[in-house]
């Protein structure tokens, strides 16, 4: 009843979305596939069947609606005669009924492998096959072209006949995202074109003049000799569409009309067609190069406070006049781009020891570094350290050069659950970031650092519990960074399901991965500037150590990730977490050369290693809590989440094991045994929970749910421990059964259960398969890497 009174008022008389909306859950939809656009400026997906269905330009704000004029047309002409003509989709809609639609879906085929989707049609009856190859612009490691807001489609024409054939792809966009918004009035569209360096594009741009967020499309084509681009300014995609079909027909090109359109009126809603031609030769090839750009470059988010720049404008401009030279620089540069999205995935599609459905789910699985509502800002170059976070910045002596050169990156935990950064899961989906974009990783932490330092007095009621409390306490990780329907960075913690303040993870999470992106980066000056900061989330953190064993106690309610699953005293999750960062303490403070710390982290590992083997180990496994409840004795799926974290950093040795291997790996193969094995048939994956008969554990709904992300985690344990086929197996379920037998694909969801009930879609935990390539990789080497210096790096 709390949580609907809320509802209620946020919905229908604030008029704002629900952070988490548990009344009106978004439908699943098989229909989804390779989204376009770079990392946080905006992504429009494609469907597996071609449609452009889902929409996210404005920050982590998702709009659900297939455009139906968003079409690609093909027009086939032999001896100066049209012999084909077709729009390339199965649909067959009430709206523009002058087209031919209802493309035989037989004769197409989709292949996705992110960034990346191929789309072949075989044109029934002709005997030419087109492969549209769909690029964005997302290359580890590169901090400028993966921020672009463009998708380029490249057209390859294979013409198996015994005569040449004239074709043409049309092109077509409607203005807007297909909201109520595009009937607004105001909007127009002009043609365009932009040489520089030798190289035309041509197109129309379309202006969706909003007041809030507007922002300026732009389809465009490449012009290079034997290719003819034409275009249509305007024409209405809410009538037959008669006029812009016939125009195609009749010679296979547009009439290319000069001026702009005229501004749409209320009710109204325009669209524009662009049109790209080439003659290809008898048994021969020919190849058209079509983009899509979107410039949204200054925005607000929900609260309409602040004014910020995205990405992209450091390299574009923020005029909001960028979609001619985003055009011009996508089609001249997308070949550079696939050399380099080539040999970063080569190695890994080329390795025989990798199964295929790996293959596909590493990369695919990234859809959601773009899909996830994802934003990407640039900070303006006269920004000071109280523009950000309060005093806190003032304390981290790099933050400003960093966050200058790299920008803010911030990401929804789901696009159901819409809290940007939400920390306990980004622990898991950080390997993602830190192996690929690894200054967008420290970018990140620096904004979770000065969140730590700073204070919010602002009282907040908890909708589960009821209680007040602070919003922020001060040396406490947040749970997250803010709503986009707020002002995130601003008023960090949107969750208010609990007071995450007493939750037991959050701190462990940032010592652990500060240590983990050190240790993969070699980036001394960020762990100087966090070691402060960890240590001040270290000592609130011993306030839970209540009986001063060396260990931490959970408090008998959902205080950790895990937020519907009750746990009480010494846990092997929550206490696994915290001996994992006791060690990192350790190793940290030997780097930095802080003796005195080491030496008082050093006395508490002791003195916890034992009690956590004392109290949870049971002699095949470590309990799920030390309460004596009747499901203390389940075998959670997640309890080595210490030892995952230790054995990326190379801390898994024998001389510096935290846990005995043979615990590990003991509480590995009952996992294997009896989490997965006896769970479904042993093809879903790892239930979170199983009891010690073989039974899940349905003490609360997460207990028997499937966590996607913590499978891959837990897949990765057992990949660094010597159980290689044992984690690929454990992987392997909840690919096929997200991607195959759920039809999800490019919306991984959260959770599901044995009975194909699933929970938030498109979620953020997934990323964490990162971390199965990462123990892969240093399994291939033999050894761990790289290995940090062992000295102050600062004083040599």
């Amino acid at each position: 009843m709390r949580y609907f009174k809320w509802w209620y008022k946020k919905t229908r008389i604030e008029k704002k979305s629900a952070f988490i909306d548990l009344l009106c859950a978004v439908p699943l939809q098989q229909i989804y596939g390779c989204p376009l656009g770079g990392i946080g400026s905006g992504t429009i997906t494609r469907g597996w069947r071609g449609e452009f269905c889902r929409w996210q330009l404005n920050p982590g704000k998702y709009h659900y609606e297939t455009v139906i004029a968003d079409q690609f047309t093909v027009c086939l002409r032999r001896k100066g005669q049209t012999v084909y003509q077709q729009v390339l989709s199965v649909e067959k809609p009430s709206a523009l009924q002058g087209w031919n639609w209802g493309y035989c879906g037989r004769y197409a085929f989709y292949h996705a492998l992110y960034p990346r989707a191929w789309m072949v049609y075989e044109l029934p009856g002709q005997n030419v096959v087109l492969t549209c190859r769909q690029i964005s612009p997302v290359i580890p490691h590169d901090y400028k072209d993966s921020s672009l807001p463009v998708g380029v489609f490249i057209w390859e024409v294979e013409n198996n006949s015994e005569e040449p054939v004239d074709v043409s792809i049309m092109f077509t966009l409607q203005n807007g995202t297909g909201t109520k918004g595009d009937r607004s009035g105001g909007h127009w569209n002009e043609p365009f074109a932009l040489q520089d360096g030798g190289e035309r594009v041509a197109g129309v741009l379309l202006h969706h003049c909003t007041p809030v967020n507007p922002f300026t499309f732009a389809v465009a084509a490449r012009e290079k000799a034997g290719t003819v681009i034409t275009h249509l300014t305007a024409f209405d995609p809410a009538g037959s569409g008669r006029d812009v079909w016939q125009d195609l027909l009749q010679d296979g090109k547009l009439e290319s009309p000069t001026g702009k359109s005229k501004q749409t009126q209320n009710g109204e809603v325009t669209a524009a067609a662009v049109c790209a031609s080439c003659t290809v030769p008898a048994q021969g090839h020919g190849t058209l190069e079509l983009a899509l750009v979107w410039d949204m470059p200054r925005v607000h988010f929900g609260s309409k406070e602040r004014l910020h720049l995205r990405r992209y404008t450091r390299f574009f401009g923020s005029n909001g006049d960028a979609a001619p030279a985003l055009s011009h620089y996508a089609l001249t540069h997308y070949k550079e781009w696939e050399r380099k999205i080539e040999a970063w995935q080569k190695p890994i599609l080329e390795d025989s020891q990798l199964p295929s459905w790996y293959k596909s789910a590493l990369f695919n699985e990234l859809y959601f570094m773009t899909d996830g509502g994802t934003i990407w800002l640039d900070l303006p170059p006269d920004c000071l350290p109280q523009d950000l976070q309060g005093p806190g910045a003032a304390k981290l002596s790099h933050l400003l050069p960093v966050l200058r050169e790299y920008g803010r990156f911030a990401y929804l935990e789901g696009q159901e659950y819409r809290m940007y950064n939400t920390y306990d899961v980004h622990f898991y989906a950080s390997f993602a970031l830190v192996m690929l974009w690894p200054k967008l990783q420290i970018s990140l932490q620096y904004d979770i650092a000065v969140t730590v330092l700073n204070e919010d007095v602002q009282p907040r009621q908890y909708l589960v519990c009821g209680k007040t409390a602070q919003v922020k306490v001060k040396n406490v990780v947040p749970h997250d960074i803010g709503d986009p329907d707020d002002e995130p960075w601003q008023r960090v913690n949107a969750y208010l399901m609990h007071d995450t303040a007493n939750w037991k993870d959050l701190n462990l999470k940032f010592v652990l991965q500060v240590y983990r992106d050190y240790y993969l980066t070699h980036d001394a000056l960020y762990l100087q500037d966090m070691w402060p900061v960890c240590q001040a989330v270290m000592e609130s953190e011993l306030k839970f150590d209540t009986d001063n064993d060396g260990l931490i106690e959970n408090g008998g309610i959902a205080d950790q990730t895990y937020d519907a699953w009750v746990v009480d005293g010494a846990s092997a999750y929550c206490g696994g977490l915290w001996l994992a960062a006791v060690r990192m303490m350790c190793e940290m403070a030997e780097v930095l050369g802080d003796t005195e710390t080491r030496q008082k982290y050093d006395a508490i590992l002791q003195k916890g290693k034992e009690s956590f083997e004392r109290l949870l180990w049971n002699g095949k496994y470590y309990n799920y809590d030390s309460s004596g409840s009747s499901t203390s004795s389940s075998i959670m799926s997640d309890q080595c989440a210490g030892q995952w974290f230790l054995g990326a950093c190379g801390l898994d040795q024998k001389e510096v094991e935290v846990f005995p291997k043979s615990h590990i790996v003991s509480a590995l193969k009952t996992i294997f045994e009896k989490n997965v094995m006896s769970f479904a048939g042993g093809k879903m994956g790892a239930v979170n929970g199983m009891r010690p008969d073989g039974v899940p554990d349905t003490s609360s709904v997460q207990s028997s749910e499937v966590w996607v992300g913590v499978v891959y985690a837990l897949a990765a344990t057992m990949i660094q421990e010597g159980l290689v086929q044992e984690g690929f197996h454990t992987a392997e379920g909840c690919y096929r059964t997200v991607w195959e037998h759920l039809g999800m694909a490019f919306q991984t969801p959260e959770a599901y259960c044995e009975k194909k009930v699933y929970r938030s879609l498109a979620y953020m935990r997934p990323l964490s398969i990162w971390s199965m390539q990462l123990a892969l990789e240093s399994k291939a080497r033999q050894a761990p890497s790289p290995t940090p210096p062992q000295k102050n790096p600062l004083h040599p």
